[in-house]
């Protein structure tokens, strides 16, 4: 049920975030406690502010009002946020951007004897991620299959 209503809600609201100059970055409609929450994560090259937060939740709030009254028959909160700074990794576009940034794998299983490791994305391809690590003082590459990551996002090096 949750997956029909933001497939729907994605037609309907995704013209107008790109109208406004921003990604739609991703959609969620969860139930926490007995609430709904409709959270609209969005981005663009410049980054996110408060007050594009602001216009954007006040223009899908309009349009989500304005169309077809079934698209969410249940009372639920919007929240239009940014994804973060640690953002997940999604598709191509996202890990393209992130080439030479330094991001967090986690394993579905133990690799290597950990399950999860930091470094710079030097390269990818369809089956592999090739990362730089550090290891005490000198500096690793390292290529980890995909199908054993779990997660791949940004992270913030220290």
């Amino acid at each position: 049920m949750m997956s029909k209503i933001t497939e729907a809600v994605r037609t309907v609201i995704e013209p107008e975030v790109v109208d406004m100059g921003f990604e739609l970055f991703d959609l969620q409609f969860v139930k926490e406690g007995g609430d709904h929450y409709l959270r609209v994560f969005i981005d663009n090259d410049e980054g996110v502010t408060l007050d594009d937060c602001v216009a954007v939740s006040e223009r899908l709030s309009v349009v989500l009002d304005e169309s077809d009254s079934d698209l969410i028959a249940t009372a639920y909160f919007l929240e239009v946020s940014s994804p973060g700074a640690e953002r997940p990794l999604k598709d191509e576009r996202a890990l393209q951007k992130a080439i030479g940034d330094w991001v967090h794998l986690n394993f579905y299983a133990q690799v290597d004897g950990i399950k999860e490791v930091e470094g710079r994305l030097l390269a990818y391809d369809d089956s592999t991620y090739t990362l730089e690590t550090k290891d005490k003082a000198r500096r690793v590459e390292k290529t980890y299959d995909r199908s054993n990551v779990s997660l791949i996002r940004l992270a913030i090096e220290f």
